[in-house]
C-alpha cells in the first residue's frame, strides 16, 4: 500500500509517500517540505501566534493535497515539540486537524527519540550491536541507546536548533559570545543526560541522524565504505573547526555552503554549537550519519502493527 509520513516539525511540514508493506522495506516516491520554521512565530507566553498557526495549516493544507495526488492509501499525521509545547497548542492541534480532515498524533520526545531509534536500527541491522543515537531537530535533542530495538535509555532535551536560535542567537550573525553563551547552556541541560547514558555498556556505534546534522556532515564529514555500503562519518574536531566559520557568516551566505539549504540556514549554528557539546561531553570522536530518522520509525511501526494484525 501507499503510505504518506507528515511530520509537523518545529522547522517544516514534511511528506513523505512510500510504498509499503508488512516485512519489507518501504520504497520512497515522493518528498515534498515546505518551510514554516514555528520558532519564530512564538510569543512571549510561549504561544504560536495567529500568523504562525495560519502559516502551519496552510502547509498541511498543501499536503493533504499533495497525499491525494499521491494517491497516498493511508496518511500517518504527527506532530513533535513545537506543537506539543506551545501553550495554545490544544487549539493549533484542532485546527491542524481540521486542516488533516483527520486525527493528529501528537509524539512525546521520548517516543520520538524510540521510533528514530527504530529507524536506525532496521537501516544498520543487527550486526551493528550496540547504538547511541543522537538526533537534533527543531525544537528538542534526542538521545537514545541499546542493543535491541527498544532503546534502554530514550531522553529528550529542549535544545532544538530552532529554539537555541531563537533563544541564544538572534542577531545575524551570532558571533562568538553568542556561541560561548549557548555551550555553556547546552551543557547544563545535556550533564543529566550524559550521566544516564553512562551508566550503559559502551556502544559499537555511534550514530547522528535528523537533517540538521546531514547537513553538518555535508560540511565537516567525509565518505567510508562498510558494513556493506557507502556511508557519511563527521568527527568531532572538524565540526569544532567549522563553528566559528558558521558563527561569522550570515544567514544568507551560509546557504551558499555545501549541503546547507535555505530552511536550515538559520539555525545551523546553533545545530553545530549543540551537537558539539553533546560529542565532547559523551567522548564522541566520530558520529556515523543515519539517512533514516523519524519519518522512517513512523512508518516501520505502522507497517510491522498490520503484519502483527494478520492472521497466520
Amino acid at each position: 500500500m501507499r503510505l504518506g509520513i507528515l511530520d509537523i516539525g518545529s522547522n517544516t511540514v514534511h511528506l513523505l509517500a512510500a510504498d509499503a508493506r508488512p516485512g519489507g522495506r518501504p520504497q520512497a516516491t515522493t518528498s515534498d517540505r515546505s518551510v514554516v520554521r514555528l520558532m519564530r512565530f512564538l510569543t512571549p507566553d510561549g504561544s504560536i501566534s495567529e500568523e504562525g498557526v495560519q502559516a502551519l495549516v496552510a502547509a498541511v493544507r498543501r499536503a493533504r493535497q499533495v497525499a491525494e495526488q499521491e494517491r497516498v492509501e493511508t496518511l500517518l499525521a504527527t506532530a513533535t515539540s513545537a506543537v506539543r509545547e506551545a501553550r495554545n497548542g490544544e487549539d493549533v492541534i484542532a485546527r491542524i486537524e481540521d486542516a488533516l480532515g483527520q486525527p493528529l498524533q501528537v509524539l512525546t520526545g521520548v517516543q520520538e527519540a524510540e521510533l528514530t531509534f527504530l529507524a536506525v536500527r532496521r537501516w544498520f541491522g543487527w550486526d551493528a550491536g550496540r547504538i547511541l543515537l543522537l538526533d537534533i531537530g527543531g525544537g528538542s535533542f534526542e538521545f537514545a541507546a541499546g542493543g535491541d530495538e527498544v532503546p534502554e535509555v530514550a531522553e529528550s532535551v529542549p535544545l532544538g536548533a530552532g529554539r537555541m536560535t531563537v533563544e541564544f542567537m538572534p542577531q545575524d550573525p551570532p558571533g562568538e559570545d553568542a556561541v560561548e553563551q549557548l555551550r555553556a547552556h547546552a551543557r547544563t541541560v545535556l550533564a543529566p543526560v550524559v550521566a544516564k547514558l553512562r551508566t550503559l555498556d559502551a556502544p559499537d556505534h555511534l550514530v547522528g541522524s535528523s537533517k540538521a546534522i546531514r547537513s553538518l556532515a555535508n560540511l565537516a564529514g567525509r565518505e567510508v565504505s562498510g558494513l556493506g555500503f557507502d556511508r557519511t562519518v563527521m568527527s568531532r574536531s572538524s565540526l569544532k573547526s567549522w563553528i566559528p566559520r558558521l558563527a561569522r557568516l550570515p544567514a544568507s551566505a551560509r546557504q551558499e555552503l555545501p549541503g546547507i539549504t535555505p530552511d536550515r540556514t538559520f539555525q545551523i549554528v546553533a545545530a553545530a554549537v549543540c551537537l558539539h557539546t553533546a560529542m565532547k561531553m559523551l567522548s564522541i570522536d566520530e558520529l556515523e550519519v543515519s539517512p533514516w530518522a523519524l519519518r522512517e520509525g513512523v512508518l516501520l511501526r505502522y507497517t510491522e502493527s498490520m503484519h502483527l494484525d494478520r492472521p497466520y
